[in-house]
This record gives C-alpha cells, structure tokens and sequence, in this order.
C-alpha cells in the first residue's frame, strides 16, 4: 500500500470513529444532547447556541455534553456543570440570582428610563407656547417692522 493510500485508511478510520462515537446515543439520549445544546450559549460567537456554532469550543462543549449523557448525568446536572466551569454566561436562561439580577431586570429599565425620556420631552414640546410677556414683546417686534 502505497503512503497516500495508508494516510487515507487512517483518516477515514478516524472519521469513522468519531462518527460511530456521535451515534453512539440512544434515541433518548440524543433528544436531551439535542436540547441541551440549543440551552448552551458559545463563549465565543455569543450569539449562536453551541449546536449552530463551528468553533472549536462548541465542538469541546458538545463533545462534553455527549460524554455526560453517556455518563448518566441528569440534564440539569450537565448544565450546573457547564455553569460552574464557564459561568453563568454560558447559559442562554441564566439563574435569577443577586449577580444576574442586572441580566433580568435591566432590559425592563431601559424600556421605563426610554419611556419616561419621551413622556417628558412630549410634556415640554406641548409647553413651548411663548408666555404671556414674550407674547407681548413679539407683538411690539411685528407692529414695528409690519407699521
């Protein structure tokens, strides 16, 4: 067999282990890998779930995931693991606690500090009728240049 011949068997031997490996989760076990992976937040793409993400993180934290399942471990067991090794970040529903109290109530804040600024601009836009004495001298000012 030939060097390129023999690189390819093993790397298709290595694919076909990790592939059995990733199948190697009953049809139980494969719904909760799917459901904890869409629970768990990439460290790095932030935005994306570790299931839809390519970094190698994600790969390491679904790996992770795999292997605690086939461990036994209970859902909420693999996420407190999670939490507890990356913080509370890493979870998309973080727990309500006095550290995350910021992440909860922060957004509703904003909406009442946002609501509030408009309300009060609406109150002084509304309010910008001149006063009686500047009434009076933009009435002298018209006659004057209108005789």
């Amino acid at each position: 067999m030939t060097r390129m011949g023999l690189s390819a068997a093993m790397i298709a031997g290595l694919w076909m282990g990790a592939m059995s490996s990733a199948w190697a989760l009953d049809p139980e076990q494969q719904a909760r890998y799917q459901s904890l992976v869409h629970q768990l937040r990439c460290l790095v793409c932030q935005n994306q779930s570790i299931a839809e993400s390519n970094a190698d993180l994600a790969n390491d934290l679904r790996e992770q995931v795999r292997t605690q399942i086939e461990a036994g471990r209970s859902d909420q067991e693999i996420l407190d693991y999670m939490s507890d090794r990356y913080g509370d970040f890493v979870l998309y529903k973080p727990p309500l606690e006095r550290k995350t109290i910021v992440l909860w109530v922060g957004p509703f804040l904003i909406l009442l500090l946002a609501a509030f600024i408009a309300w009060r601009s609406g109150r002084r836009t509304a309010k910008s009728e001149p006063s009686a004495p500047d009434q009076e001298r933009l009435r002298r000012l018209l006659e004057r240049e209108n005789p």
